[in-house]
């Protein structure tokens, strides 16, 4: 049985409805920080197994969740536990910084850069290009029906960023405005697929039908190192609208050939060339 505090972590990452997989996987280290703290060493080994399966099935959608799960030995040593939650926690926070200071080299001056969805990576490159001065202007969808998009144009107002939403029909129109697409990922797979906020596939085909180029920000502990494409659970969440079931799957999958190239802390990786 999990303690209490542990528990308590897991409901709030299933409830949360706009952070994406990073800030999941943070919580997700908490938990196994809380779970060190309060268990008897003696009860240790079994509940992290417990909780690996539990943080897993918080979103099978998140490569980040899964390689948190295999980054946390099965022991019953506390402090080996916690150091390494608390390596994982150093490594969310170097490689989203590593990964921003690749992807603001991109951005142009009065570049126009499209996005969809809510990413802490994609948020973090548009703040560092904003420090190194650059003017550009983001075109952001809404993203209903959990409305992610609303949440980054605050952030966007915050830094003084210049932005403007659309409605999530509006993608292909509004695409052959811009100069440049970037998004975040929950997974990257296997074969050099991503998978993203639904809506992702359909903006990285007006971008190839525009000739704008498609960029994907995500750190390599999304990389899901066994699952392919077609092998990857794509969540759904019940939704109604006017008394009518709303089918409401939460990611879509973006095939390689249409995406430039994957923003990682490491470089630009151009998939499937530099995946194995």
């Amino acid at each position: 049985m999990l303690p209490e505090r542990v528990i308590e972590i897991i409901h709030e990452m299933k409830a949360e409805r706009i952070r994406g997989a990073s800030w999941l996987a943070k919580r997700g280290a908490e938990a196994f920080l809380a779970l060190a703290e309060e268990l008897d060493e003696a009860l240790l080994e079994d509940a992290i197994r417990e909780l690996r399966r539990e943080i897993i099935n918080v979103n099978p959608s998140m490569a980040s969740l899964y390689n948190l799960a295999r980054f946390i030995p099965v022991t019953n040593k506390r402090e080996l536990v916690r150091m390494r939650a608390l390596e994982f926690l150093r490594r969310i926070e170097e490689s989203k910084r590593e990964l921003a200071n690749v992807g603001a080299q991109l951005i142009e001056e009065r570049d126009v850069i499209i996005t969809h969805s809510f990413s802490s990576a994609v948020l973090e490159i548009f703040r560092m290009a904003k420090e190194r001065r650059k003017s550009f202007k983001v075109i952001l969808t809404e993203s209903s029906p959990d409305y992610e998009g609303i949440h980054l144009a605050k952030e966007l107002e915050e830094l003084s960023i210049d932005f403007e939403i659309i409605t999530d029909a509006q993608l292909g129109l509004f695409c052959r405005k811009a100069t440049l697409a970037i998004v975040g990922a929950d997974m990257v797979t296997k074969d050099g697929s991503v998978v993203n906020k639904a809506g992702t596939y359909l903006l990285a085909l007006a971008c190839h039908e525009n000739d704008v180029p498609f960029y994907v920000a995500a750190e390599t502990y999304k990389f899901h190192p066994t699952l392919r494409a077609n092998e990857v659970t794509l969540m759904e969440r019940d939704f109604e609208r006017g008394n009518f079931r709303v089918r409401n799957v939460l990611f879509d999958v973006t095939p390689w050939k249409f995406i430039r190239g994957i923003i990682t802390e490491l470089g630009i990786v151009i998939p499937p060339r530099d995946i194995q």
